[in-house]
């Protein structure tokens, strides 16, 4: 069964070009024009996934990105016009997994698609056990002690490069090299936001406030067990 995408874009015009080119390309394409529409489609039946546009009616893309992600971690990339940072940024914390921006090109539409579902498959191997924490590579999902995280696809990866080697201090740099897209406009500031989420939901899952993540200051970031800490 071919991939499902959801594509949420007000602007008839766009829709049905961005619609045709993804249906030419064998995926399987629903769209919704506005946004309230395509949030409860969203939740009812999470696509594979989603091209959501930032200015929509009856409800803003970021908006749809933040109940989005409290219902699913498949992928969401964000379609804009609005190329400020503060766009960007916000939208990265609240788990969107790539951009592109208004003007574009409907090839490379279908090639971020492909490109950002190729890069969230779950192939990965099953990353080590460490004091009870273990990553779910083919659920895309972390638990501590049994207990869901609730990361978003951005943390999990986060999580994910820094399981590898606990202990090991990853710079900001490596991190974004190591769990973000190249493709994507990104730097060292939203790195430091998803570490500060992951941290706040590690220290609450351990239930006595134990801080998993340690910074080291004009370095970097690592990993550590309660027992290698300690």
């Amino acid at each position: 069964m071919s991939p499902r995408i959801l594509v949420v874009e007000d602007e008839p015009d766009i829709a049905a070009i961005v619609v045709d080119y993804l249906r030419h390309a064998s995926y399987t394409v629903e769209h919704h024009a506005d946004g309230r529409a395509a949030l409860a489609s969203l939740v009812a039946a999470p696509p594979d996934l989603t091209l959501l546009d930032i200015m929509l009616p009856g409800m803003d893309g970021l908006a749809i990105l933040r109940e989005a992600r409290r219902h699913t971690a498949n992928p969401i990339i964000m379609l804009t016009a609005r190329v400020e940072e503060v766009d960007r940024l916000i939208g990265l914390e609240l788990g969107a997994d790539d951009y592109i921006c208004k003007p574009f090109s409907p090839r490379e539409v279908v090639a971020r698609v492909k490109a950002v579902l190729r890069r969230t498959a779950p192939t990965l191997p099953e990353a080590p056990i460490a004091a009870g924490l273990q990553l779910h590579t083919a659920q895309w999902q972390a638990t501590l002690g049994g207990q869901p995280l609730g990361l978003t696809p951005r943390e999990f990866r986060l999580l994910q490069v820094l399981a590898r080697q606990p202990g090991r201090i990853f710079s900001r740099a490596q991190l974004l090299d190591q769990a973000y897209d190249d493709t994507l406009d990104v730097n060292e500031r939203a790195v430091d936001s998803h570490v500060k989420n992951l941290r706040k939901k590690l220290k609450a899952a351990s239930g006595d406030g134990t801080d998993w993540i340690r910074s080291v200051y004009g370095v970097g970031f690592a990993l550590e067990a309660p027992a290698a800490a300690g």
